[in-house]
């Protein structure tokens, strides 16, 4: 997130030293090369504790030469989801698919070049955040993902 307002994302990180930053919001926010890499060390530190909570030691599984979907509540400026389409590159997936049901129609062009298809229900101009395209749009704890997953 950008440093004054954490819910505008400026960037993403992932598994085996994937990164992406969105160089535009990043340049207009006059962000120095010093401060993204002191970021980027923040958010690779959390990306490892979260990976190490919901993962444990279990690797990832072997998708090369698959088809996967990554389905995603919203996409708003599509930092999270470009990091994992990056990451889905990398370990060689034959087919990426992303499935949501909201997308801004600015970012939409700068999905489609990170996955094989994007299936969407609506990709408005007025996007300001997913939550104004849900009735109810609470948090969810790492407590419940656990749960959802079934981890011990």
């Amino acid at each position: 997130g950008a440093l004054n307002n954490p819910e505008l994302a400026i960037g993403a990180v992932g598994p085996k030293k994937v990164v992406y930053w969105d160089n535009t919001l990043c340049r207009r926010l006059g962000l120095t090369q010093e401060v993204k890499k002191q970021e980027l060390e923040i958010k690779n530190q959390e990306r490892r504790e979260r990976e190490r909570l919901l993962r444990g030691a279990k690797s990832y599984f072997n998708f090369m030469d698959k088809t996967v979907i990554l389905v995603d509540d919203g996409v708003a400026t599509g930092a999270t989801v470009m990091a994992v389409g990056k990451f889905f590159k990398k370990i060689k997936i034959k087919e990426r698919l992303l499935a949501t049901p909201v997308i801004a129609q600015d970012t939409l062009g700068k999905v489609k070049k990170y996955f094989t298809q994007v299936v969407f229900l609506e990709a408005p101009v007025e996007f300001y955040a997913v939550g104004q395209f849900y009735k109810e749009f609470p948090q969810i704890s790492n407590e419940e993902v656990i749960k959802i997953l079934n981890l011990p």
